[in-house]
Formats: structure tokens, sequence, C-alpha cells
């Protein structure tokens, strides 16, 4: 019999995506709120909870991909996100010091982020695989 895993397409709720983006883009503001004081919070969840947060947005985005392709390229952003911040420029900075800016481009480049963008994907994949079990159809 014929193995047909490579003919199968994914279908993700959009829905249900937006509201994980959204979710997890909330807890991180409230995390940063409410726990910023703990030195661990500040340094690792912030940067955990943006990673999964990219991962349901680039799953909200490419629907029909597989989990490790939307981890991939979830993964491969974050990191280029992080290596841009090696990158300063008057107006590229300037860009960075907006609300929104800084949000998205950060400020330094610091290597454990890149540890912490790791776990945030993994986390983002086994939620995915364990929770949410996208429906898988036939091309």
């Amino acid at each position: 019999m014929e193995d047909n895993t490579s003919s199968r397409v994914f279908y993700r709720n959009r829905i249900l995506y937006s509201f994980l983006t959204a979710s997890v883009m909330l807890v991180g503001f409230l995390s940063r709120r409410l726990l910023g004081q703990y030195a661990f919070v500040k340094l690792y969840v912030g940067d955990a909870l943006w990673a999964i947060m990219v991962f349901f947005g680039f799953a909200f985005v490419f629907r029909k991909w597989p989990t490790w392709q939307v981890a991939a390229a979830a993964l491969g952003f974050s990191v280029c996100i992080e290596l841009s911040q090696l990158y300063h420029e008057p107006w590229i900075d300037a860009i960075r010091n907006m609300p929104l800016g800084g949000l998205v481009l950060g400020f330094t480049f610091v290597w454990s982020d890149l540890v912490c963008y790791g776990v945030g994907v993994g986390i983002g994949m086994m939620v995915e695989i364990l929770i949410i079990k996208p429906v898988k159809k036939l091309a």
C-alpha cells in the first residue's frame, strides 16, 4: 500500500488561530505588567511567548502547511528579527523607538533569546500537535 503522507494538506481554523495569536499577545503584555519584577519572566518568558505568537500567526497565514513547515518559518523569522538587532542605523533605531516597532524588532541582540524562540516554537508545535490537531486531508 502506498503512503500518501506527502500529499496530505492541513486545514487550520483561522478563527481559532487568530484567537490564539491574540491571546498569547495578551498574555505577553500581562506577564510584563503583572510579573515583570521577576527576572526570569522579564528575561525569558516574553521572548518565548513572542515565538509562540509568531508560530500561531504563521499557522493562521499558512493554514495548509504542515506543522514542521510552520515551525521552521516561525523560527527562521524569529532568528532573523533577533539578528537584525545587530544592525543599528538611525532609520531603523527610529522605528525601534516607536512602541510597535520596539515590540516587533526589539532593541539589542541577546543569545539567550534564540533559545527562548526555540522553546516557544516548540511549545506552539506541541499545542498544535497534541491539543489542536489540525485536520489533514488528501490533496
